[in-house]
């Protein structure tokens, strides 16, 4: 009906019945790594923190047991400066731009951009 073999058709049944035991392991090594990292850590991340523990496998092998898990790695935002709203006028300016002093360690001034 399908043009599928009898053998074809009883070898996928089989296939299905039988969980893959190194596929499942690799699943939970990939997991407890991503939540070590906070979920932070992504496919190539999760490879090179595999590969020093002495696991031979490719990334895209991580890449999809991430994917079957729905494993999304998240990534701190950039960082956001804080802008002064207002300008602080309280702040003497004892300097007065005048920077010849008479001798060494009389006035210090600093850049805070």
């Amino acid at each position: 009906m399908f043009d599928v073999t009898r053998s074809c058709f009883y070898a996928q049944r089989l296939r299905r019945r039988t969980p893959d035991i190194e596929r499942l392991r690799l699943r939970s090594r990939v997991s407890k790594l991503f939540t070590q990292s906070h979920s932070a850590a992504g496919s190539h991340s999760i490879l090179s923190m595999m590969r020093e523990d002495g696991e031979q496998l490719g990334w895209l092998k991580v890449h999809s047991s991430m994917r079957e898990l729905e494993l999304v790695s998240k990534q701190p935002g950039p960082h956001a400066d804080k802008r002064a709203t207002v300008e602080r006028l309280n702040i003497p300016n004892t300097l007065n731009r005048e920077f010849d002093v008479p001798a060494p360690n009389q006035v210090w001034c600093g850049d805070i951009s």
